[in-house]
């Protein structure tokens, strides 16, 4: 179906479907950054085709869905870690999916969430267990300070001013996973920039994502609260990831009760074509663990 929008937590969150409305619920919450078109469509295509209600959509501040207001976190802030930067939480924009949820009038959902979307995913799971039926955490970590950590290689890459324009934000995000991405699997260069270019027309908010990223910094380890979830949990790691690192899969995994954890060799910091083999396997059976939805 085309792009929609919905009231959800007080807010407008644009959003997209995929599959039969009968079907159980995946909810897909993308990260950092990255508007709902980070989960391909030919990956929520083929999701669907497993029997599932895809649903993919921008998160506040990013995309087509609701701009936030206040500054973003200076370099300062950003160094220290400041909470003082945040606008919200993770705990609201855990909120604005649950919200979703309940504009299309679905009780409960598999919950599926990338990098910062997983720890929004994670919260779901946590505050919410009757709307979740089953937890996937890719990629992401459980807020503690000593494990999935990035390597140093990467912090200067998020240091940088704004870019200059459309060719030049293509330019830097093209360069950006070529140090985060997969190095085990082919890139499809000529793809990420169309779907940098669509996303560039659809909103770019410069102060967006530095609004998200001060959530993400305002946030405590999560390992107690993680420690509630009571949905069969997969979590989703790459072996090569550098800037959630793989320790952080580990202390997800190991942080909810009865989760198993998925390596991938050669996976980095994005969702390769070449691994989605293993990751909509590992989503389709992690489902199939939950209680069936009842009629």
């Amino acid at each position: 179906m085309p792009e929609a929008f919905a009231t959800a937590n007080g807010i407008t969150l644009c959003y997209e479907e995929f599959g039969e409305p009968s079907d159980p619920a995946v909810l897909l919450v993308m990260g950092l950054a990255t508007q709902m078109l980070g989960w391909h469509e030919d990956f929520c295509a083929d999701l669907a085709g497993r029997g599932f209600r895809v649903i993919r959509y921008d998160n506040r501040d990013i995309g087509r869905s609701q701009q936030m207001t206040g500054a973003p976190p200076t370099v300062a802030q950003l160094a220290v870690r400041s909470k003082k930067a945040a606008h919200y939480t993770l705990d609201d924009m855990a909120a604005d999916g649950v919200g979703l949820l309940d504009a299309l009038g679905i009780d409960r959902a598999h919950i599926v969430g990338a990098s910062m979307g997983g720890m929004i995913a994670q919260t779901i799971a946590a505050r919410r267990p009757e709307r979740t039926l089953s937890l996937t955490s890719i990629m992401s970590n459980t807020g503690a300070r000593l494990s999935g950590q990035p390597t140093f290689k990467v912090l200067p890459l998020f240091l940088k001013k704004p870019p200059r324009g459309r060719e030049d934000y293509i330019d830097r995000t093209v360069k950006l996973f070529g140090v985060i991405g997969s190095p085990g699997f082919d890139r499809d260069e000529a793809d990420l920039r169309a779907m940098l270019a669509h996303g560039w027309e659809r909103g770019h908010d410069a102060a967006g994502p530095g609004r998200q990223l001060a959530a993400v910094l305002a946030a405590t380890d999560r390992r107690e609260l993680l420690g509630r979830i009571t949905a069969p949990t997969l979590v989703i790691h790459g072996k090569a990831d550098p800037l959630v690192r793989p320790s952080g899969g580990r202390a997800t995994a190991k942080a909810i009760p009865g989760a198993r954890l998925l390596l991938i060799d050669g996976m980095g910091h994005d969702l390769p074509r070449g691994a989605w083999p293993q990751i909509l396997d590992g989503i389709e059976q992690n489902a199939r663990r939950a209680a069936p939805v009842a009629a």
